[in-house]
């Protein structure tokens, strides 16, 4: 086996292995759904505005526009804005015709569409700047690995919010 061949095997082995690790967070999310139905998933049982059904959303738009960033680079947005907000808030929750279930219809395309996405890339060291956000360093970097990375930090912080909110629910323990 050549270098170049043995590069791209590990590239292979690690990337499979990030993401091995976020579809075992999609699934320990998509448990604490098991056996709701709409009005269930989403409904509050904290102090908090979260719902089962509106972290879901929220995980799939996140992981939609961290793909989108390693595709195009970072979108021009004022987080700051009351725009931006709107959007942000209104990614934990259903709003007109949005259902549970074709919210996890969503969640399942944006998984497939992510895993393909970051299989087709070269590497993972592909890199782009990060937007202009008060909650990153100023002229940081980032490659889709540390996308990847923080798709399962991201997912798995969810997983625990939706444990609470599911065991506050109906006192069922999906992580334990």
């Amino acid at each position: 086996m050549t270098d170049a061949n043995e590069k791209d095997d590990r590239v292979d082995v690690e990337r499979e292995a990030l993401l091995s690790f976020l579809a075992q967070q999609r699934a320990f999310l998509l448990t604490t759904l098991q056996g709701l139905d709409q009005e269930q998933a989403s409904r509050r049982t904290t102090a908090s505005e979260l719902t089962l059904a509106g972290i879901v959303k929220h995980v799939a738009s996140v992981e939609d526009s961290w793909a989108e960033f390693v595709r195009d680079g970072a979108p021009d947005v004022d987080y700051s804005s009351p725009k931006a907000q709107e959007e942000h808030e209104n990614s934990f929750r259903l709003i007109g015709e949005e259902t549970l279930e074709s919210t996890l219809a969503d969640y399942e395309r944006t998984a497939r569409e992510t895993d393909a996405y970051f299989r087709s890339l070269p590497d993972l060291e592909v890199s782009e700047k990060l937007p202009a956000a008060p909650w990153f360093p100023e002229d940081a970097s980032w490659t889709a690995r540390d996308v990847l990375l923080h798709l399962i930090r991201e997912t798995a912080q969810h997983c625990g919010h939706a444990d609470i909110i599911r065991e506050a629910l109906d006192g069922q323990k999906t992580m334990g």
